[in-house]
């Protein structure tokens, strides 16, 4: 491996060298090269300044992201055996223009559109996530005589879909009077403030009228 053992201090030392004047550890742009190299390490490098800056630029990036960067992921043998040393005239591949075979090219973009592919079907497989929100009333009768158990039965008996009941309590308003306290939660694509004050007001023999005490997105 062109860098040793990049578990070792040796090996992150060789790394530091090299990205010296290096922004990627191979071309302009971060690749599968750097990937390779990033999985290598075991925790962030911080003795060592060259390498910590591309660390943590790769580590900016989602694991997604990374998947979607150029190039094909080699062993890292192979990503060390080319990238760790500066290319000269003498050696078998020596290319003077940097160029690529065009095949190695296509197969690059292809594995990159397949991967940017996958990540797109990934998130449109998540459930979208549905807008809720947590609504407490004051129902409050017309005198203290009414049966606020009997108040309550009708304000749970109102049904709808995306509206759920919760906790409930009776609290003083005046002369003796109590209100009726209780939460739902509601789909706020369904169920709105105003439906729900028009079900509960139409029971007008026992409802005098209905307050919004708080009214919070989930």
């Amino acid at each position: 491996m062109g860098f040793g053992d990049l578990k070792s201090a040796s090996g992150l030392q060789d790394l530091d060298t090299y990205l010296l004047d290096k922004s990627y550890i191979e071309g302009y742009v971060p690749s599968q090269a750097d990937v390779a190299v990033f999985n290598a390490i075991s925790e962030r490098p911080v003795k060592f300044q060259n390498v910590l800056r591309w660390y943590n630029q790769i580590a900016s990036y989602s694991e997604e992201e990374r998947l979607a960067f150029p190039g094909v992921q080699k062993p890292l043998d192979q990503c060390g055996s080319t990238c760790g040393k500066k290319a000269t005239p003498d050696d078998d591949n020596f290319d003077l223009f940097g160029s690529e075979d065009e095949e190695e090219s296509k197969e690059q973009e292809r594995l990159k559109q397949q991967r940017l592919a996958e990540y797109a079907a990934k998130k449109a497989a998540k459930p979208a996530l549905i807008p809720k929100s947590n609504i407490i009333l004051a129902v409050k009768p017309w005198d203290d005589e009414t049966d606020m158990a009997q108040v309550e039965q009708k304000v749970r008996s109102i049904q709808a879909d995306g509206l759920v009941w919760g906790a409930s309590k009776l609290v003083p308003v005046a002369y003796g009077i109590k209100a009726l306290q209780i939460t739902c939660v509601v789909e706020d694509d369904k169920v709105g403030t105003d439906f729900l004050e028009e079900s509960i007001t139409a029971f007008e023999d026992l409802v005098q009228s209905v307050d919004i005490l708080a009214f919070n997105k989930v």
